[in-house]
């Protein structure tokens, strides 16, 4: 009986063509696309992409190895893409061969935490079967730990997350997100996390030509226009609106577009005289958005990005 040899490792390895042959490219693109701006992040994505491809070449060829720490922190305000990230994401490490599935489930403290003795564990246990295999991301998870409350199971949550994390690292890669300040003080009441999470991501917010950018593009997957002077308007909405309270980036736009349609719907309607072509239907004039209250406040000199 004859035994088959186990082949040689590679002498040598083509870091191109295993960049092309996984769509590590393909992944990039489409982030490029589907995102504007961005820029640091999008230079830490290609870093960690560019980490992976050379750890699995070193495998390949039988140097000595470790499978690099996925975990991560993503942080910023809201509507600055961390969510249409961590799907790329997951999507470049299944890929690369880091995970088996190549899913996310996104999840905030209401699905991991219990409200009675014996709840959270299940819970939890829960989520994590369902995310094996891929990506887990964690939204504002610092609501996790509430010091403040002697009866809160966020811990319980916590350390089940923490055992899995250090554990089973090889079959799911855990993203924690929120905002930048309460992140570093949920770190630092949190060590266990600290010390598991190997990359931390922080994304700006977007600039006022960023976000009419952002506007025209969502615009345009709906077969929408704007008129010239809807555009200029829409520049003033968003100067004024992004130094007012509870601005949430590309959120607070969609918000607007979506109330600028109802508005040029309704002014279709009570003025309809005859037939509508496609482009009436499609245009959004200026009345549409200068008719918001965000017009009402005035923006201050001094805040005006």
């Amino acid at each position: 009986m004859s035994i088959t040899a186990e082949p040689a490792p590679p002498l040598t390895v083509d870091l191109r063509r295993e960049y092309e042959e996984a769509g590590v490219g393909e992944v990039l693109d489409e982030l490029d696309r589907t995102l504007v701006g961005l820029k640091p992040v999008k230079k830490r994505i290609k870093e960690t992409a560019a980490l992976l491809l050379v750890e699995r070449a070193r495998k390949a060829m039988g140097l000595a190895h470790e499978t690099p720490t996925l975990h991560m922190s993503f942080t910023g305000n809201p509507g600055t893409g961390k969510t249409t990230v961590a799907l790329k994401m997951a999507d470049l490490l299944h890929r690369l061969g880091y995970i088996r599935k190549g899913h996310l489930v996104s999840v905030t403290r209401d699905d991991l935490v219990g409200q009675y003795i014996g709840h959270t564990a299940p819970k939890t246990k829960e989520i994590l079967k369902k995310a094996m295999g891929g990506v887990l991301f964690i939204d504002e998870a610092y609501y996790l730990y509430r010091p403040d409350n002697e009866r809160d199971y966020g811990q319980e949550a916590i350390e089940i997350l923490l055992q899995i994390m250090e554990n089973q690292r090889d079959d799911l890669v855990v993203i924690l997100a929120g905002y930048a300040d309460r992140m570093d003080k949920f770190f630092e009441s949190n060590p266990g996390f600290r010390s598991r999470v190997a990359h931390h991501i922080d994304f700006p917010d977007y600039s006022n030509g960023e976000l009419l950018q952002i506007s025209e593009g969502m615009l345009e997957r709906q077969n929408y226009t704007l008129s010239g002077e809807a555009r200029e308007t829409l520049a003033r909405y968003i100067e004024h609106r992004r130094v007012q309270p509870h601005f949430a980036n590309a959120r607070s736009i969609r918000n607007a577009l979506d109330r600028a349609r109802l508005r040029q719907a309704n002014r279709l309607f009570e003025t309809m005289d005859g037939p509508l072509g496609a482009e009436q239907l499609s245009r959004i004039e200026a009345v549409d958005i200068a008719a918001s209250r965000v017009f009402d406040v005035k923006p201050s000199p001094s805040t005006t990005a």
